[in-house]
Parts: C-alpha cells; structure tokens; sequence
C-alpha cells in the first residue's frame, strides 16, 4: 500500500524542481549540515528528489539511513553513525562520504504513508538543537505541501487533457452527424423527381 501511494505522486526519476531544492538548501543552512535530501523510498532503492552536498542520484535502499527513518513517527536522530549497531558497518560510514550524524523528518501523505524522508547529515558527530529541529520539521511540512500540490496538478492536468480529448471526439461525432444529415437532407430534395 505504501508503495501504491509512492506511485500515485509519479514523482520517482523526474527532473530537479526549484521548489524542492529550495526546501533543501534550506534545511542544509537551517541544520548547518553539508548534505541535505528530499528521498523517496521505493521498493529496492533510495532516490534523491533533491540534494545538497552529494551526487549520487539514489542509493541501495539496503543501505538507506531514510529506510529506517520512514517507520517511525517524528524525526530520526543519529548522533554518532560509527557507535549505532543499524549503520556503523554500512558502506557510506565506512567509506566516502563518511556520514557520522544523520536526521530524517518522515514524508507522510495525508491517508498516512511514509514516502520518504526529509534529511540532513554531517561528517561529525553531533545533535540538532531544539530550534533546529522544529525548523526542519516545518519544512518537512513544506515538502508534504508541494508533493500534494504536485500531485494535484499531475491530475488536473490528466483531467483537462481528457477532457479536451473527450470535446474532440464530441466535436468530430457531431461533425459527422451534420455531414449525414444535409446528405440525407440532399437526399430528400431529390425524392420528389424520382
């Protein structure tokens, strides 16, 4: 269910939006982190929508820091990732980028799926303080916003081109009922000389 729900906002593999990156260049100056992302977690990955500090395009969700964030209410905090049994063997704590502190605010759509997350990371150990997490709770919200704005317009947009094909076809079907009738009008002019 949660991936039918991931599907329904055909957002997976889209281009960069101004309006996500914003929310993430945001919350990287917010949380004065180097790396910030808007993930989406599908069924065998982790995509970015979104991303500061980092050029990957997704990851193995096996690996996803946000896998783990999208199953529990609330912002995920991991101080330290070299001392947290989940992550301190996994390949980008171990290796490049090296991720010691890690924060992810749960992306959840209004009939309650976690879709993704919100976060930031550091190459330090360390905690965001109060003020800094309820700034990038209040973006996760913003993000929430945009996705459903999104999504929405996707479907006003499907509607109305139905919509016009729907007055298309109408138009071309009375088109052809006119045609029809000034024939069957011709028709009935020359019954009387037959």
């Amino acid at each position: 269910a949660r991936l039918a729900a991931l599907r329904r906002y055909r957002i997976l593999d889209t281009e960069p939006e101004q309006r996500f990156d914003d929310l993430t260049m945001l919350a990287s100056h917010i949380c004065d982190t180097p790396i910030s992302l808007i993930t989406l977690i599908d069924s065998d990955r982790q995509w970015f929508k979104s991303r500061v500090g980092l050029d990957l395009h997704e990851t193995s969700r096996g690996v996803a820091f946000c896998a783990h964030a999208i199953t529990q209410p609330g912002i995920m905090q991991v101080p330290d990732a070299t001392s947290d049994a989940r992550f301190r063997d996994n390949p980008f704590v171990t290796g490049a980028p090296n991720i010691r502190f890690y924060a992810g605010a749960p992306l959840v759509t209004p009939d309650g799926f976690a879709l993704g997350t919100l976060c930031v990371i550091d190459l330090k150990p360390r905690t965001l303080s109060e003020g800094q997490l309820r700034a990038l709770d209040a973006l996760r919200r913003q993000v929430e916003s945009q996705l459903e704005l999104k999504r929405n317009l996707d479907e006003l947009a499907a509607a109305l081109a139905e919509r016009d094909r729907a007055e298309a076809a109408q138009a071309a079907l009375v088109g052809e009922l006119r045609a029809s009738l000034e024939n069957i009008e011709k028709l009935a002019a020359l019954m009387p000389f037959c």
